[in-house]
């Protein structure tokens, strides 16, 4: 006869068992899942203690197997052919689960703030980006697959997330309300490249950079050593806190092997702490963090310089002055100094400088799908950056301005005088400039100004200037008289 005592006892160590009667699986590892092409990818899930796992798919020559550990966890890593399918995966424990319409292809991760996660279609107090009834109607590419992350921030790193990978229909696309500039960059990839791609849309509108950073980004860099240590502490769960939304979104897709990312945010630094010149350490501490988290150091991370738009004009309580957008426009640029990075600039896509959300999403998607098949796939023939601020000289009154990315000349877009370029002698009061082309440089010039010694390009909020390369893409705003760009 049992006695209360034994009854607790056998009670307490039913509790303890692993909760794991069975194999699971995140939810990235399902149905119509993309696998990152020709490389060693990770597989894994959980299961009972000492339980061995067996995978088989149909590219693999040999069973792959891993023994569960005490943790209840199992990962394996398996090689992947060059881009095809759709194939299957069989995954054998205890239980057997049974994987399809797997493709193998290219793997991105989408994340930011509201212009990466703004949908096609109609959003509540947003107009919808151009054409979308159109873009949704066409957006069947059952090759394109979706994988939507919900919106979560915790305090505690987390491993899983409540998903499913879709193909991209009109449907699924609308739904899902996946990020239109996302969405854009996959479909111009798979025009271009003709494989598999696969979209993670990782996006919260109004974030800043810190609450996406993990807290090994910020260790890594001294300058940020007072956010690092208030994640230390008993972080409150607020939109604005570190690391949280790393935490809940991104944490749990770092297991799952990606070629790279792309990135557009910045807008709510600016507005809420006026980072200007220090953004340019927390994009490296996100990078950094990031690639460490994925264990790949060479991961591409491509970004788009945010959009002119009315901040100190509309939102004088919160912006300082018109400047404060170029200055961190100049700090997006100086974190191109950080390897495997690219940038696009969209100063020429605003339709209303009083949204702060451009309606063409189709460009700021083509402009990143140029910089990631020019820098990651290799394509010799496509230019991917407007005009980029090399170096200066002064000559006769005059200032001579080299450029790197002059690629098949410089140009005025709309054939008229060259505009944003403004002009400063030794009394460092910048005057409006003309600036005039000369072979591949730039002359630029005040009537009557003696001994010019900077020169700034589109320096203000407002800022929609005229000034491309021939292969359509716009110059990157700059000023020569605090720093010099980093070169290439």
């Amino acid at each position: 006869m049992k006695t209360f005592s034994h009854i607790i006892i056998t009670a307490l160590l039913l509790i303890s068992l692993p909760s794991w009667a069975t194999i699971k699986l995140p939810a990235l590892v399902g149905d119509n899942m993309v696998l990152q092409q020709n490389t060693k990818v990770n597989i894994w899930g959980w299961a009972s203690p000492d339980e061995t796992v067996k995978i088989e798919a149909d590219w693999l020559n040999k069973e792959v197997s891993a023994v569960t550990g005490t943790d209840s966890l199992w990962k394996v890593q398996i090689s992947t052919p060059k881009a095809g399918g759709p194939y299957s995966m069989i995954i054998t424990g205890d239980n057997t689960i049974t994987l399809n319409n797997i493709l193998i292809g290219e793997v991105w991760v989408c994340s930011g703030q509201s212009n990466m996660e703004k949908p096609i279609g109609i959003q509540p107090g947003q107009k919808p980006v151009f054409n979308y009834e159109e873009e949704i109607r066409n957006a069947n590419y059952k090759q394109i697959r979706l994988f939507h992350v919900p919106r979560k921030m915790v305090a505690e790193v987390q491993t899983n997330v409540e998903a499913n990978w879709e193909p991209c229909t009109s449907k699924t696309i609308d739904s899902l309300k996946f990020s239109a500039a996302g969405y854009f960059f996959g479909r111009e990839l798979f025009k271009e490249l003709k494989v598999p791609i696969g979209l993670i849309d990782a996006t919260w509108g109004g974030t800043r950079i810190e609450p996406w950073t993990p807290v090994e980004g910020f260790k890594m860099m001294p300058s940020l050593d007072s956010i690092y240590q208030s994640v230390q502490q008993n972080l409150k769960i607020e939109k604005h806190a570190p690391t949280l939304l790393y935490n809940g979104m991104i944490a749990p897709l770092t297991n799952y092997t990606v070629k790279g990312a792309v990135w557009y945010q910045g807008e709510s630094n600016l507005m809420d702490v006026n980072d200007g010149l220090f953004y340019a350490e927390k994009m490296k501490a996100l990078i950094f963090g990031w690639r460490a988290a994925w264990k790949n150091p060479e991961m591409p991370f491509y970004y788009v310089q945010i959009a002119p738009y009315h901040y100190f004009k509309d939102r004088s309580d919160r912006v300082n002055s018109p400047d404060e957008l170029p200055l961190l426009w100049e700090a997006q640029t100086m974190s191109l100094s950080i390897p495997y990075t690219g940038m696009v600039v969209i100063t020429d896509i605003v339709d209303d400088l009083s949204d702060i959300h451009p309606r063409d999403k189709q460009d700021v998607g083509k402009r990143l799908a140029l910089v990631a098949l020019a820098k990651s796939y290799g394509k010799k023939d496509i230019v991917y950056s407007g005009p980029k601020y090399k170096s200066m000289k002064t000559e006769n009154d005059k200032i001579l301005i080299s450029f790197d990315y002059v690629d098949g000349g410089l140009i005025a877009k709309d054939n008229h005088p060259l505009t944003w370029f403004t002009i400063a002698g030794e009394d460092e009061n910048f005057v409006p400039a003309t600036a005039e082309i000369k072979g591949d440089k730039l002359v630029v010039y005040h009537e009557g100004l003696k001994n010019p010694i900077a020169v700034r390009f589109a320096w203000d909020e407002e800022a929609q200037p005229n000034f491309f390369n021939k292969a359509g893409l716009p110059a990157i705003p700059f000023r020569t008289d605090n720093w010099q760009i980093n070169k290439k």
